[in-house]
This record gives structure tokens, C-alpha cells and sequence, in this order.
């Protein structure tokens, strides 16, 4: 095997990533997109807002049940567990509140004709490990925090979730919400008191969404990494000690480490030396990318390799499809 092809969040563009595996160069063989010589790795989110979602499910479950494929939970994977379990006789794990709703309200209406078939993604979801550790490159969703990794792996060595760590996740004090937060969703900070960001996807939003391959912070523009800017001039506000603390920290003498979920915008880049982001809002009309990793420990921006998602509905890829019904 010469390498893998990491992707980056789907969000329901199922025809999209169908033309990025093609561009890649895998096809389709016995309903399963394979490559000769090559693998895929999912960072997760694959689910919520798109208009192909049980198609970017189906891609990536088949690929990974045949071997060609490995995964890593997003936070809209855990979400969607939440929302759909119940905590006993206490209502959700995830409460139905509007904001809730409306977040995972595609992928209910796409699987509302296929109740069995949610189901049953709901049960692969709680397969899917949280982290991947494969000695020279590591993946995770949003955040590799390795202290709470190894407390994990003591936990669960697999890195999956079973239904006492789900119940346990809704938890504030218990690791398991420790962890799914930390991993899944990455640090914020709270913004001080009175100011808000209204974000373009219609949220409001009283945290920003911080990095962790800063060596030394000193101010927030030193770590924030999300699309939306602080207002005024909060980027030059000094980081307290405490606020320093709530960080993580990867630095650049370790492993490769490949992340989605940060909402990236424009031409991909590499944010540092040994990380990249594969986030490029596919579903808000921007790019769907993967990496193409065979082996440097020095990534290259060259190996991007990414499927632009137009506005125009007769402008976007139109793959063929496999037919799941």
C-alpha cells in the first residue's frame, strides 16, 4: 500500500465526495469505491446539513466495512447518538431544543422514509473510534489532547463508545465528556461578558474556537482558527494564565496529525509543519479536500487534492451513483 487519502468533513455532500473519490482515482467495485494501491481515512461529520446525506453515509460505511477505509467519530456523529438515546426516564441524552433540532433536522428528514435504516447507522456510529494512532500519522476531529488520549485508552482501549460512556458523556465532571468534547469538538474560550459573535451559519455564539499548536500563547489572535473574527479588538486581548491552562499543545516534533471540523476557507494550507486541516465548508459551497499522505513526516501543501462544491444545481458533480434503495 503506497499511502492513505485523508477527507475531510462531508456534511451530507454525497455526490461531491463520490467525484473526489473518483478523482482520487478509486472506483467502484461490487458497490464499494476501492483503490489499488491506496486506503481512505474519514475525519468524521459526515452527516447533517448536505442534501446527499444517506449517500455520503453509505460511501463511507461500505469502504470501511470492505477494509478500504478507517474513521474517526466528528462531533455530528456523537450529536445524533445523543439526540436519539434516552438517559432512562430523564428525557434525552441531547434535549430536542431549537437549536438542536434544526442542526440535525436534514438527516432526520432524509432517513424518515428509512426508520430502520437510521437505526442501524446509529449502531456503526457507536463503532467508530474516536482517535486513530497508526505510529507515523495520528487523526482526530478537532483536537489531539494526550493526556486525556491516554486516560481514554485506559478507559476503552478500542476508542469506542459503549452506551454507559454515552449516558456518562452528558456529564460535565465524568472524563467521558472530557473527552468527547476535547476531541470531537476542540478548546474554546469564552468571550467576555456582553459580546457575542453572530456566525454566517445564523448561531450566536458566546465561545470562539481556539487552536493548540501554539507554543507560547500570549493574546486570543494567537489561537483562534474559525472563520468568523472577533469583534473589535479582541484579538489583541492578553490570554490570562487561566485561559492559557484550558489550552492543549501539539508540538511540532510529533507524528503527523490530520484534523476536520474548523470550517476552513480559501486555498488549503497547512497550518503548521506536522498538521493539516481537511475542513473546507464542502456543504457552504467551498471545497471538499483530502491529503494524499504516503508517508513524509514533513507535510506538503502539493498533496491537497479537493473537489469544489459550485452554487449553480447544475454545475455540481453529477457522479454515477449506487443505488441504495
Amino acid at each position: 500500500m503506497e499511502g492513505y487519502d485523508l477527507i475531510g468533513d462531508v456534511h451530507g455532500c454525497g455526490a461531491t465526495l463520490a467525484a473526489l473519490l473518483e478523482k482520487l482515482g478509486y472506483h467502484q467495485r461490487g458497490g464499494v469505491y476501492r483503490h489499488p494501491r491506496r486506503k481512505v481515512i474519514f475525519l468524521g461529520d459526515l452527516i447533517d446539513r448536505g442534501p446527499r446525506i444517506r449517500l455520503a453515509v453509505n460511501i463511507a460505511r461500505r469502504m470501511v466495512e470492505e477494509g478500504e477505509a478507517q474513521i474517526v467519530m466528528g462531533n455530528h456523529e456523537y450529536n445524533a447518538l445523543a439526540y436519539c438515546h434516552r438517559l432512562g426516564d430523564h428525557g434525552w441524552l441531547r434535549p430536542h431544543t431549537p437549536r438542536h433540532n434544526r442542526i440535525i433536522m436534514n438527516t432526520l428528514e432524509q432517513y424518515r422514509d428509512h426508520p430502520g435504516e437510521w437505526d442501524d447507522v446509529l449502531a456503526w456510529f457507536m463503532q467508530i473510534p474516536l482517535f486513530l494512532d497508526l505510529g507515523e500519522l495520528r487523526v482526530v476531529h478537532a483536537c489531539w489532547d494526550q493526556p486525556l488520549i491516554d486516560a481514554l485508552r485506559h478507559e476503552c482501549p478500542d476508542a469506542c463508545l459503549d452506551r454507559a460512556m454515552l449516558e456518562a458523556s452528558v456529564d460535565s465532571d465524568t472524563l467521558a465528556f472530557r473527552a468527547l468534547d476535547r476531541l470531537t469538538r476542540g478548546s474554546h474560550l469564552p468571550l467576555p461578558e456582553g459580546i457575542e459573535i453572530h456566525s454566517g451559519d445564523g448561531f450566536t455564539r458566546k465561545t470562539f474556537r481556539t487552536h493548540f499548536w501554539a507554543r507560547d500563547p500570549q493574546f486570543y489572535g494567537d489561537v483562534i482558527f474559525q472563520p468568523d473574527n472577533l469583534p473589535d479588538d479582541l484579538e489583541l486581548r492578553p490570554l490570562s494564565d487561566a485561559e492559557r491552562q484550558r489550552l492543549s499543545y501539539y508540538g511540532p516534533e510529533k507524528p503527523p496529525l490530520f484534523i476536520g471540523h474548523y470550517w476552513c476557507e480559501g486555498i488549503p494550507a497547512l497550518p503548521a509543519p506536522n498538521i493539516a486541516c481537511l475542513d473546507y465548508s464542502a456543504v457552504k459551497y467551498g471545497r471538499l479536500v483530502a491529503y494524499r499522505w504516503s508517508g513524509e513526516q514533513r507535510l506538503d501543501a502539493n498533496h491537497f487534492v479537493w473537489v469544489s462544491v459550485p452554487r449553480e444545481e447544475q454545475a455540481r458533480p453529477q457522479p454515477w451513483e449506487i443505488d441504495f434503495d
